[in-house]
């Protein structure tokens, strides 16, 4: 398609936006409550509500009967593969459904230590992980590492380490432990805990020079930025709905290669068609309907030029898009466009105002230059109070933080944090406004008594 123009990115109607959140109305104390716990999972449109409400109301059933609800139940999981394969821009059976990440990397973990390539995991195998990550992308390969040396494998992790100064990830350590022993490279898109975004691509890249698989976990990620699995050519991505607006559900893309060629941990596949292979059981329906509904959601965020439903392919941006791109995948770029902006600029007001307050530590990026490579996904440290006195304190106000180590557990130990309560956590999503921000502050100041 020929780009005749280049728009900048719509002003989102918050407004309207927040109008769409039942939750975002609750008060604490006669106060507004203010969801600043985002990266421990986000809130839920009406319509997500709604699908799953539907869903149990008129079509709830097993899958695969020669019955009316049992074909819409069949259809609505078909409508759901398409929804996260636009999200993530893959095909619909590269679309893997779970109860959640950490659920569906064990399951894979299981299944890549039967046999990467041609012949099982052997002794001298390396897998590598780093410090920067949730431990659902740790624990699998450490768990995988005891089965091998167990079983008389002596499988290996390895450990990439970090820059201590902004928590950003050291890629010359990570590229300087990758060998051609190195099977599989695990990553976080970006850090749950500090909100560093690693570049992805690049370690993709090098993974892929050295022979070795990548295993991408884009929790954290997916509610901030654009993911695209095919530029990243990562041959894995795990997610969880309930962090970008939806439902408890996990979902994992691996490319239809690698879905075909495993083995998955279980006794008896009733069918080698995948994805359907990879799904243990029964899966959660109305959840799964409500995935469908979230991804429309964020499709019709770029409100100024349109819904993506209305057939138009939206606002197209500086670059070209492939002919195939849906409709609802052009939707979704757009809404990301207005996300990062949106969520950028509180991001700068909150860290401009973080920095005024007196020994207030700030973890990871800082520095405005490199902010390109943070979410707005902030931990801090105050002398006067532990984490948790201080979200206590906050909550009384009606501010919702997070303290603790959220299961970056090896991140807040290598800060020697842990032992003192880890970091108090303030996670922006787009629906948070820049009045909250600024009442987040003073009442920081307050509590602080600056």
């Amino acid at each position: 398609m020929l780009i005749t123009e280049t728009l900048a990115p719509p002003t989102l109607d918050l407004t309207q936006i927040r109008a769409q959140f039942p939750s975002l109305a609750q008060t604490v104390n006669g106060h507004p409550a203010v969801f600043f716990d985002g990266p421990g999972g986000t809130q839920v449109p009406q319509r997500v509500i709604d699908a799953i409400s539907n869903y149990l109301r008129h079509n709830n059933a097993n899958s695969g009967g020669a019955y009316a609800t049992s074909r819409r139940t069949d259809a609505m999981l078909t409508e759901a593969r398409a929804a996260m394969a636009d999200f993530l821009n893959c095909a619909a059976d590269e679309i893997v459904f779970g109860p959640n990440m950490t659920t569906l990397t064990y399951m894979m973990s299981r299944a890549i230590g039967r046999g990467i390539g041609d012949r099982d995991l052997g002794p001298g195998d390396e897998i590598l992980v780093t410090r920067l990550d949730h431990d659902a992308n740790v624990s699998p390969w450490l768990a995988l590492e005891e089965d091998c040396k167990r079983n008389g494998k002596g499988v290996t992790v390895r450990w990439a380490e970090i820059h201590k100064e902004d928590c950003t990830l050291d890629v010359e350590d990570l590229a300087a432990k990758l060998n051609s022993k190195t099977k599989l490279v695990a990553i976080g898109y970006a850090s749950n805990a500090v909100g560093t975004i690693n570049p992805i691509k690049e370690i993709v890249r090098l993974a892929h020079a050295a022979g070795a698989l990548a295993y991408v976990d884009a929790v954290h990620y997916a509610p901030h930025g654009l993911i695209d699995v095919a530029a990243l050519d990562c041959d894995f991505l795990v997610c969880s709905t309930y962090k970008f607006f939806g439902p408890h559900m996990g979902v994992l893309f691996g490319k239809r290669e690698h879905l075909q060629r495993l083995r998955p941990y279980k006794v008896r596949p009733l069918t080698d068609a995948v994805p359907n292979r990879w799904e243990w059981g029964t899966l959660n329906h109305e959840c799964i309907a409500g995935i469908t509904a979230c991804v429309d959601y964020i499709a019709d965020l770029d409100r100024t030029h349109g819904t993506w439903s209305d057939g138009r392919l939206g606002r197209q941006s500086s670059e070209a898009r492939p002919p195939e791109t849906s409709p609802r995948r052009a939707a979704i770029v757009a809404a990301f466009e207005s996300i990062h902006r949106h969520e950028h600029a509180l991001m700068n007001r909150l860290i401009a105002g973080l920095k005024g307050i007196p020994k207030l530590k700030i973890y990871g990026i800082t520095d405005p230059e490199c902010f390109a490579w943070r979410c707005p996904t902030l931990a801090i440290r105050v002398d006067a109070y532990s984490p948790l006195q201080l979200a206590t304190k906050l909550d009384e106000r009606g501010f919702f933080t997070w303290d603790g180590n959220y299961y970056a557990v090896n991140l807040t130990e290598h800060l020697d944090v842990e032992k003192s309560g880890g970091f108090l956590r303030i996670g922006l999503v787009h629906y948070n406004t820049t009045e909250e921000v600024d009442r987040l502050l003073a009442a920081l100041k307050e509590i602080l008594g600056i």
